[in-house]
């Protein structure tokens, strides 16, 4: 799958870097994989607006769509936050039997910040594990964003926490941050809904950016085990990434052929 997004070209024209930047995209673990749906450009409402004033037809708006991509959610949530029997921040499936997860696996995704990493004592934060894992061969960031174009008739009881890294140096599963202001108001995610987007930095920035499928090579596969779990080890993971450049392969993307 081929997807891409076109930025203004330099006055000049040209030059080695006006080409497109790939940037693969792939899934950590194959398992169950046909519930997470592939990237997906983001589209505003009301595209065909005759009016030339409309949101829907104004440059800015459109520069910053035509940079981001989409994530939906692969799955049904309705969970009330709660204390195990040993005090410990939990959760409880509003869902019951007629939930689509089983509770064993909730606990597989779901990933609690430790209470004293909490910006805020009464904010409990939590992870959602996810497979998305993204990935190019040339300087690029990426950077994890709230869905600010999909509108919530009922907002979450909380904030995402987003995040920015160099993907040609650290490709790594995405997590999907929660910070929980209301806990009196329970975690509602609906499957097929913008969970999160991914925006993609280039040099220089006029570039655009071709998304496709990537093949999980053994040289991916190495240097993601070199990186996989630093951060239960180094405090900054930032610290790392001139290490970690200077060890890895010249290439790391392979487009997936089908």
């Amino acid at each position: 799958m081929r997807l891409s997004v076109h930025f203004e070209a330099p006055a000049d024209g040209g030059g080695s870097e006006a080409g497109p930047v790939s940037v693969g995209w792939l899934l950590s673990d194959p398992r169950g994989g046909v519930i997470y749906d592939a990237p997906n450009r983001v589209r505003g409402a009301e595209r065909g607006s005759p009016v030339a004033k409309s949101a829907s037809r104004c440059p800015a708006v459109l520069g910053l769509e035509g940079r981001l991509f989409e994530i939906r959610c692969p799955f049904d949530l309705s969970l009330d936050y709660v204390r195990d029997d040993f005090g410990r921040p939990a959760v409880r499936d509003r869902l019951g039997a007629a939930s689509t997860l089983r509770p064993d696996r909730i606990d597989e995704l779901i990933h609690w910040v430790e209470e004293d990493e909490w910006r805020s004592p009464e904010r409990p934060t939590l992870q959602l594990a996810l497979p998305y894992i993204f990935v190019a061969d040339e300087p690029v960031y990426l950077s994890q964003l709230a869905p600010m174009f999909h509108y919530r008739a009922e907002p979450l009881p909380g904030l995402m926490l987003g995040g920015r890294f160099p993907i040609h140096v650290w490709p790594r599963p995405l997590m999907w941050a929660f910070e929980w202001h209301d806990t009196t108001t329970p975690l509602v995610l609906h499957r097929g809904e913008p969970l999160f987007y991914v925006q993609f930095e280039t040099t220089p920035q006029h570039r655009a950016v071709q998304l496709v499928e990537a093949e999980r090579t053994p040289e991916l596969d190495e240097y993601l085990v070199m990186i996989e779990g630093a951060v239960s080890y180094v405090g900054q993971t930032f610290s790392l990434f001139k290490t970690a450049e200077s060890r890895r392969p010249a290439h790391l993307l392979t487009p997936r052929r089908r």
